[in-house]
This record gives C-alpha cells, structure tokens and sequence, in this order.
C-alpha cells in the first residue's frame, strides 16, 4: 500500500491538542509556558505551547500504537527500510541501540577505527570485543579513508565467529566505503551489517550521491537527521532492514532511551520527513551545486584544496559525498583548526571543524550563494594574511591503535592519573578526541605510544577542543594500573 508522504501524524496530532485547549494537570510543570514566562519569552509560546508530555492522543514512544506508529511507518516508507524508530537521544541513542542489538559481552564485532565515540561508548556498555580495520591513510590530506573490501575479508577470515560489521557512510569528509559489498560479505558470513550513517541522510533522498545503507541491503543505519536533513538537534532514525524484528530492537532502544520523549524533537522529525520525501531531489540538487561552487571558487584561491570526486580510487575511496566541503589547509601552513578559529573570530563565519590539516564547512539547503561567496573571500584574505611556511607541520589525522584490552575491561579496571608525558607504554582507560569530529584519538584499551602524546600535544598547542578524559586540560591521563 502506498503511503502518503504529504502527512505528518504527530504534527497533526499536537495541532488538534492546541485546537481542543486541554487543561493541563500533568507534566512538563511549566503548563505549556506559563508557569516559566522567562523561558516562554525566550523560546516563544509556540515551542512552549507543543512541548507537551504522552497522552493517549499523542501516543507513547516507547510503546507506540497509534500516531507515533504511523509517523514511524511513514519514515520507513520514505527511507526504503523495513522499520523507521524515532530517536531523542541524538544518533549516539541509535548507534548504541545498533551494537547493543548486534553483540554481548565477548561477541566481535569488525568495524573501522575511524568511527565515532558513540560506537566505542557502546562497547564500554555491552562488553562486545572490536576488532578493528585500520583505515588507509592519504597522506597528502592527512585524513583516514573508507575500509578497503580486502581487509574486511582478511578480518573476516581471521573472525569468522564475529557478529557484525559496523562501517561508516560517509566518513565526517565525505569518504564511502564500497558498501554494497560488504554487506554482501557480512551476509554471507551470517553476520548482521551496521552503518553510521551520521552523515548520509541526504544520500536516501538525493541524486547521483552515494548509495545509502538501506538501498545496498544493510540490516540497521543509524541517521542523522538533523544534520543534513533539517530537523532539531540530538533527533535522529534508527533503520532496520527486511529481515530484523523490530520488537526486539524497540526492547534495546527502551534500555538507553527517555520514557519522556520530546515532541519538539518528534514533531521536527515528522516535519523534516514529509519535507525530504516530496522535497528531497530538488533540495539536495540545490545543495550539490552549491558545494561545487564553492570547491570551484576556493580552489581558484590557491594553496586550499577542496576536494571531491577526483579523489575516488574504487576501493578505500569508493565513492565521495559531494555535498561535503571538505577542504585542506596545509598549503597554507595553517592547520585546519588555525583556520577554522580565525574565521569564527575575525570574520564571524562558524564551520564544522577543523583538524590538523582540514576544515569542513557544511552546506545545507540552509546555505545561500552570498553566504558561499562570503567564505570564499575571507578564505583568499586569510591565505594573504597569515600564509606561511608548512615544515614541521603534522598532518597525519589517524595513528594506528595497540589495543590490549577491551573497552570495558580498561574502562572500569583499577586505574590512576598519571602526567601526560609519563604515559608512554601505559594502557588508557578513558577517551580522548578533538570535538568535534568525536574520532578517538585514544580509547579505553588501547596502549599510549610516543606518536599518540606528541599528537595530543600538538592537536593542544594548535587550538583543538580536546575531549574525553577525566582531566579537562588533557595534562593528565587515566590508565590501568
């Protein structure tokens, strides 16, 4: 049966609520704004008005029945996925549901090193075992890339007894892996595929993008949908496919996940659904010229290099999201977070991030051509400006890990506080990350080598938001005793 896409049950749902003026005796205590006016003045009387708690015409999240379940169909229908569940808790809430599902304590499961923190997190709560695919590097940029298919296979070789494999779709600069495939070799070793896809919302709805995980037959995705596709902060999807029973999925979600599920974040998922589904091609062409404009622009600088496409090798790189405008500074000499702090504080232009060698400016439907064209000038001024010699710089954004124990073991293990320099050789047992992109730089397991501490001290003395350790400063690390 064809869905239609043209509705939103819950935004519909929460209008009839406003239109009926129910007397609230229940929570949230500020009676739809009038018991905090400060926030209300804030926020607006709308926002107010429709945060608003479960109710039997609103349904409930963690038992949905009625508008919540047919919301969630609709994203299925939309996404091409057997199921659709909303998430409040950010796509961290739906990677954690995605490995807490696939592996228990002791079970393997084959992923990149490059993933984000949240999939770590996971382990560290499920005791699953990693086994990691180190990730090629291109030196030139200084980024780690997609897992080549042949070291997947030799990981599969070496752990046939593994569970799944988790790959990133795209990485945060816009790499794919071929997914296809290795979903077709998880399959065929009777293990369930996962993908972060934290950064590919748009692939489901534009064209010519990458393939999405749902479309090359991947058994759970975990979406972003407020990154790319327009929708409030920390509201995502959890995907699954065909063959996965979503009961048992809603049962892990329902472990981590509020009881008290925000309609704000649900009403703008709903919303931003209806919008990609009939809006989506025309969106996200808009989207892909805009980046290509302003790669066009910014590499007629010079010394930057925005790159794309070109850049696909059939393997490690094999495919690139072009609506990433990924971009390298090293040229310039400035690192990536050198350039990303100048343009925030002398040109009021906030980007994504920056790294050791590479900013990434994130360009949505939000994003106008003057707004590109502003970038673009204050990038050609900072390259006049501060230009200068790249020797002595680092620009190599992935170390290869030791890893000596699991996430959990090293987590909750006896440990204590030693000075950053004395770590050498001693194991972590916390994180540390440059926020964003959240890649760690260490996890709990993992040994501290010499090349780890001279890039923590760099990534500080260039400016990077260091993250994840107990110390707020980085001076000091946690390990095993």
């Amino acid at each position: 049966m064809k869905l239609d896409q043209n509705r939103a049950p819950i935004k519909e749902a929460l209008e009839e609520l406003q239109n009926n003026r129910v007397v609230p005796f229940d929570v949230p205590g500020h009676k739809r704004g009038k018991g905090n006016p400060e926030l209300t003045e804030f926020l607006g009387k709308r926002c107010m008005s429709l945060d608003v708690n479960s109710m039997r015409p609103l349904d409930n999240l963690c038992h949905p029945v009625s508008v919540i379940k047919e919301a969630e169909e609709l994203a299925a229908d939309a996404f091409g996925a057997g199921y659709a569940f909303f998430m409040v808790g950010g796509t961290t809430s739906a990677v954690q549901a995605m490995v807490l599902f696939a592996a228990k304590r002791g079970e393997k499961i084959i992923l990149p090193r490059n993933v984000h923190r949240s999939v770590i997190n996971a382990m560290v709560l499920s005791g699953a075992v990693p086994v990691y695919v180190n990730p090629a590097v291109d030196k030139r940029l200084g980024i780690s890339l997609g897992m080549s298919v042949s070291d997947v296979e030799a990981a599969i070789r070496e752990n046939p007894d593994a569970k799944a494999i988790l790959v990133n779709n795209p990485t945060y600069y816009g790499i794919c892996s071929d997914i296809k495939k290795i979903t077709d070799l998880a399959h065929s070793h009777n293990m369930l595929m996962l993908a972060d896809e934290a950064h590919g919302t748009h692939f489901y709805f534009g064209e010519d993008l990458p393939l999405s995980a749902m479309a090359a037959g991947a058994d759970m995705a975990a979406v972003s949908m407020h990154k790319s596709g327009g929708s409030l902060t920390q509201s995502s999807f959890l995907l699954t496919g065909q063959n996965i029973n979503p009961a048992s999925v809603r049962q892990i979600i329902n472990l981590t996940q509020t009881t008290s599920g925000s309609y704000l974040f649900m009403s703008s998922l709903d919303i931003s659904r209806q919008n990609l589904a009939v809006k989506g091609k025309e969106i996200f062409r808009r989207v892909c010229s805009l980046a290509e404009y302003a790669r066009e622009e910014i590499n007629r600088i010079g010394d930057y290099y925005a790159y794309s496409r070109e850049i696909i090798n059939g393997d490690s790189i094999y495919d690139f999201d072009a609506t990433k405008l990924s971009i390298n500074t090293i040229d310039v000499g400035l690192a990536g977070i050198e350039v990303y702090d100048i343009l925030r504080d002398d040109y009021d232009i906030q980007i994504e991030f920056g790294d050791m060698g590479n900013i990434l400016a994130y360009i949505s439907v939000g994003d106008r051509e003057r707004d590109i064209e502003r970038l673009v000038g204050a990038l050609s001024e900072i390259r006049r400006r501060y230009k200068k010699d790249k020797s002595g710089m680092l620009i190599s954004e992935y170390i290869s890990p030791a890893v000596e124990m699991t996430p959990q073991e090293a987590f909750y293990a006896e440990k204590e506080s030693v000075p950053l320099e004395d770590s050498e050789g001693r194991i972590c047992s916390e994180f540390v990350m440059c926020y964003p992109p959240g890649i760690p730089i260490l996890s709990p397991g993992e040994r501290i080598t010499n090349d780890i501490i001279r890039y923590i001290k760099y990534a500080k003395e260039k400016g990077c938001f260091l993250t994840g350790a107990e110390d707020m400063n980085t001076d000091r690390l946690n390990v095993t005793r």
